[in-house]
């Protein structure tokens, strides 16, 4: 699994008050987890908001470089914005080891031409976008690829038809629908293959910053 490092330091101030001071020194008031105990830190604005957006719904390891030479190997579970202006304001970390199984979420990326879209003209319908699985962290795959090409007009993939690598459990329910080929309105779809395939493939960046205010 593709791995990214940020600079963190451990902090001892909490409340809005000190977050609103660190954000001003561009620092990002944060929190990394480990088996239920929290532990204050900050990044600095530009690393992590250059790292959430080169994620593109991927997942990716994050080593965490503290000044003192240590560092923690994390995921990064959650991060908040401001509902108005859209700054970041806070992000969560889960500190992983790379001897224990853990459960995250996984983005699903459908590839190819459906032959319902492309022979007879219905539309690519999205379900599912991510699915839960469990792996050891170096098993975790940045996403989940679906090959959509055989799938025909009236017909889904499950979450079930999802075949992932050795040492990945999936968790998701099986019969969670992940895509299908739906009629267009007019009966002819006026989407081009390559209008079917991307609005699929398309990330949403920063698409699971909750817009709330999380100073802890």
């Amino acid at each position: 699994m593709e791995k990214a490092t940020l600079t963190a330091k451990v902090r001892d101030t909490r409340g809005k008050g000190a977050a609103r001071t660190l954000r001003r020194a561009d620092l990002i008031p944060s929190v990394i987890y480990r088996k239920g105990v929290a532990e204050p830190i900050t990044l600095p604005r530009k690393e992590l908001v250059n790292f959430i957006n080169s994620l593109a719904g991927e997942q990716v390891l994050v080593n965490l470089a503290f000044a003192d030479g240590s560092a923690k190997l994390a995921i990064m579970r959650d991060y908040q914005t401001d509902p108005i202006k859209g700054e970041l304001l806070h992000a969560d970390f889960y500190e992983v080891s790379l001897k224990e199984a853990i459960k995250v979420s996984v983005s699903v990326v459908l590839t190819g031409v459906p032959i319902g879209v492309k022979r007879d003209g219905g539309i690519l319908q999205a379900g599912l976008r991510e699915i839960e699985i469990e792996s050891l962290p170096d098993d975790i795959p940045a996403h989940i690829e679906l090959d959509v090409r055989a799938l025909e007009i009236g017909h889904s993939y499950h979450v079930r038809d999802i075949k992932v690598g050795e040492g990945i459990k999936i968790l998701s329910e099986p019969e969670e629908v992940v895509a299908s080929i739906i009629v267009s309105a007019s009966g002819v779809s006026e989407h081009s293959a390559e209008e079917g395939a991307a609005a699929v493939k398309e990330p949403e960046v920063m698409k699971k910053g909750k817009q709330e205010d999380k100073d802890k």
